[in-house]
């Protein structure tokens, strides 16, 4: 008779024994985390509770936990002010611009950089771009308001090319969206290459020489090898890109704004930060605008995600 032996049961191990376990295996990692888990506690997750004042009449003086409770009612105020249909407009047509000129460009620029053989010429163009990125906001403003301002030096040369009057350029309403536009551009095109140059070097070289084996010329090695192999990172970062569409950055914006302007630069989170405050501060009125803006831009991420995972099978999740 056949003594069958039972294999030795194996106890799970409990969760605090699998921290324990993880924390001593992992515990230099973790302690790098810390920080960083920290920052978005405080800053990201902490200030959540806020939210609540976008459905209050909000008092500083009772707080958030004494303040009345009026539902959806500055919502509708919002919806309802002749200042909505502005404003949206405006935070729209800046993003879609920038996106539609913006977005390209450090694309273009990183794959007309990866053509080039002179190694000192390539370092040189990317040292000059990438300069302008860590140039202040404040500063470019200022640059930007001596340079185009009535005998500022692009409003001369674009005056004596008969392109526009001899006048100040940011008190034109017409072209604030095309100045905004074109100086985000100026300023972020070579920090954008980055990424973009870093998952260049990782396309395999014998690729290219295979397609000039087969006879393939540089242009369409690009459109059959180049462009297919960064193709993730692009919808990646484009995603990310649509997904604050509604969040339009306002530190250059109220920095270039004046009231001759407004019906063309004045965006929700410009109105936010004039109307919150600039005198009024009326907090739970200015947190639901900002919430309205924060459920948008959610709701724009998730279906571009879904859209893109549908159409090419790259997705953020």
């Amino acid at each position: 008779m056949e003594i069958v032996k039972k294999a030795p049961v194996r106890h799970e191990r409990s969760l605090k024994e699998r921290i324990t376990r993880d924390w001593k295996q992992n515990k230099y990692i973790h302690l790098l985390a810390i920080p960083m888990v920290a920052y978005f506690l405080v800053f990201c997750y902490g200030p959540m509770y806020g939210v609540i004042m976008a459905f209050q009449d909000y008092n500083i003086v009772d707080g958030i936990s004494g303040s009345q409770f009026i539902g959806f009612d500055n919502f509708i105020r919002f919806f309802e002010s002749h200042y909505f249909w502005r404003l949206l407009k405006n935070t729209l047509l800046l993003s879609i611009n920038n996106i539609i000129w913006g977005f390209p460009a450090p694309i273009i620029l990183a794959l007309l950089l990866n053509e080039v053989k002179n190694k000192h010429f390539k370092k040189a163009v990317q040292t000059v771009t990438y300069l302008p990125h860590f140039i202040s906001a404040v500063v470019v403003c200022g640059m930007l308001h001596q340079f185009l301002s009535r005998d500022g030096f692009l409003t001369s040369i674009l005056a004596s090319l008969g392109l526009v009057e001899q006048t100040n350029l940011l008190a034109i309403k017409e072209y604030f969206r095309t100045i905004y536009i074109a100086s985000g551009i100026w300023q972020e095109i070579g920090w954008g290459t980055i990424i973009y140059l870093a998952a260049l070097s990782g396309v395999d070289e014998q690729l290219y020489e295979a397609a000039a084996i087969d006879g393939a010329n540089r242009f369409k090695q690009l459109i059959h090898i180049t462009l297919p192999s960064i193709m993730p990172t692009i919808v990646m970062l484009f995603i990310l890109r649509v997904g604050s569409v509604m969040s339009v950055g306002f530190e250059k914006v109220i920095l270039l704004y004046n009231p001759q302007t407004y019906e063309t630069a004045d965006i929700l989170s410009t109105y936010v930060y004039r109307y919150g405050l600039g005198g009024s501060f009326d907090y739970g009125y200015t947190t639901a605008i900002g919430l309205f803006t924060s459920v948008i831009n959610f709701i724009i991420v998730i279906s571009a995600n879904k859209i893109s995972k549908k159409v090419s099978e790259v997705a953020l999740w």
